[in-house]
């Protein structure tokens, strides 16, 4: 019996390490979680955005990230951080360029 994780979800080896997506698609577990969670978007508005994927897929993405809440919470906070990082050198290099 494969499990509805296992149907819908693939860990995927990147730079920065393994990433749970949804499987055949590019989008991520934590894609999917900022987008319902932080962004307020129903599951219905995700999947008419990307009609790539399926209701089930999104659901299957929300219920991985409550089996693996941690890790997902870490993968989006270091997302974050770099982004923060990147923000500050471009900040720096403006300022920079400007004088």
């Amino acid at each position: 019996m494969v499990s509805i994780s296992e149907e819908h979800i693939e860990i995927v080896e990147g730079a920065s390490g393994p990433k749970p997506r949804i499987a055949g698609s590019r989008i991520r577990v934590q894609d999917v979680v900022m987008w319902h969670h932080d962004h307020g978007r129903s599951v219905d508005d995700i999947v008419a955005e990307h009609p790539s994927i399926s209701r089930a897929d999104v659901h299957a993405a929300l219920a991985y990230y409550w089996d693996h809440r941690e890790e997902i919470d870490r993968q989006i906070a270091e997302g974050n951080a770099l982004v923060e990082e990147l923000r500050q050198r471009q900040a720096v290099e403006s300022q920079t360029q400007v004088r």
